[in-house]
């Protein structure tokens, strides 16, 4: 797999949505995951990197993914798009289909590189968000955390806002990646955090 300094999307599929292991494609692409809660941003941060502007639905209601969405890029790797969780107001059947759907996903998948943790900037991390860094631990899979919507809050209130997110999540400020949707912001950064985990795949390949 070839990667240049800056990731060049040349052709971005929508391959299947799966809920069951039975239903993923073959794993014959590595792949990186996304995930958070609903209405973090996580649809606008994923259009935004492959350059669609509605690759991925977004919506106003929270919620709205419900199972695990498969995309390939260049015909290369894969983007994994997890359910949101976390919102009151999905009801309580589908809410216990998104913790064991997200699980298992993390356990058998073993063409997973890494996730992409995304956290709101206006938010303090809920119990959900640092179970699933732990999870991400747990199964010795590098974790991708992205603190969205950054253009919603003045520049002394992201500064605090990140000491506080990462003091909840238990991470270095350093190890935070910020984005902004409006701006652009912190794109080229998240991507060349991705190309990382891509290139091990390119060095394992060589060897």
């Amino acid at each position: 797999m070839m990667l240049c300094k800056h990731m060049i999307i040349k052709s971005t599929e929508f391959i299947k949505g799966a809920v069951y292991p039975d239903q993923y494609p073959e794993g014959d692409r590595p792949e990186i995951a996304f995930v958070g809660r609903s209405n973090v941003g996580k649809s606008s941060l994923i259009n935004v990197l492959v350059q669609r502007k509605n690759l991925v639905r977004t919506s106003s209601t929270p919620g709205r993914t419900q199972c695990i969405n498969f995309f390939e890029v260049n015909q290369q790797f894969m983007l994994v798009d997890l359910p949101g969780y976390g919102f009151a107001r999905v009801p309580l059947d589908v809410k216990k289909q998104w913790v064991p759907m997200i699980e298992k996903y993390l356990t058998v998948r073993d063409n997973l590189l890494g996730v992409v943790l995304i956290l709101d900037i206006r938010r303090l991390p809920c119990a959900e968000d640092v179970r699933l860094l732990n999870w991400l631990r747990e199964f010795s899979i590098p974790p991708l955390l992205v603190i969205t919507k950054c253009d919603k809050v003045s520049k002394n209130e992201k500064a605090r806002q990140a000491n506080l997110i990462a003091r909840s999540m238990g991470v270095p400020k350093g190890e935070l990646s910020f984005f902004s949707a409006l701006s652009r912001e912190g794109k080229d950064g998240i991507w060349s955090r991705i190309e990382a985990l891509l290139a091990e795949i390119r060095v394992e390949e060589l060897r």
